[in-house]
């Protein structure tokens, strides 16, 4: 079972300044691979907009959800470190836009834009302590509040705009695939926080705020 690792908002909409680095802007339809895994990492990406699945395939062919990101992410920096490979495949869950930085541009833009390379650093520490607080939470936390933290992260808990957010359209296997746990499960404790008033659907997925209480239920 594969830990729940659902990205925080890094960075805001005006916060990254691409001037001065060539770049190439990519759209991508709902469920098109942005690159696979095994592939060469030679860029780093960035969400502009929509929401991106990174996932994992075992030597066993089993798949593992890692990471969904949303607006204002980077992606795909194992490069910078020496990364030959892709580690994972990122997909698109819906239509999105994707600007795609080559390695050496991307170093050395870092070199010469403090201002920029502060805010990446941001991001690889945010990225950092979220890894280990999936660790943590998968250590210790039963699967209800494993499923309520997923759905608060996803839905970017604590932010002014986030209350009541819809999320992006998320298949209960994945949900499973992110938690750690069976579809059956996800499915059981989805139905309890409905009737409790905690999510809602209609159109869409609304997580509200009310299910924090799951997460910090003794």
């Amino acid at each position: 079972m594969s830990p729940s690792k659902v990205a925080t908002r890094a960075t805001r909409p005006d916060d990254v300044d691409w001037a001065g680095i060539r770049v190439q802007r990519v759209e991508y339809a709902a469920e098109a691979t942005i690159f696979g895994q095994g592939e060469p990492a030679t860029s780093i990406l960035y969400v502009v907009h929509g929401t991106v699945r990174l996932s994992v395939l075992s030597s066993s062919g089993k798949e593992a959800v890692i990471a969904v990101l949303d607006d204002n992410h980077f992606f795909g920096e194992g490069c910078l470190v020496g990364q030959p490979n892709r580690m994972s495949t990122a997909s698109a869950m819906s239509a999105s836009t994707i600007i795609v930085v080559e390695k050496p541009e991307m170093v050395r833009h870092l070199h010469a834009k403090p201002a920029f390379a502060d805010r990446f650093l941001t991001h690889m520490l945010t990225r950092n302590i979220r890894i280990e607080e999936d660790l943590i939470d998968q250590l210790f936390n039963s699967s209800e509040k494993r499923l309520a933290r997923t759905l608060l992260l996803l839905a970017r808990y604590g932010e002014p705009e986030a209350s009541h957010r819809t999320l992006p359209r998320l298949s209960q296997e994945t949900l499973a695939e992110m938690v750690g746990t069976t579809r059956s499960r996800v499915n059981f404790f989805m139905n309890k926080f409905r009737k409790l008033g905690f999510i809602e659907y209609n159109g869409g997925l609304k997580i509200n705020n009310s299910l924090l209480s799951v997460v910090l239920r003794d």
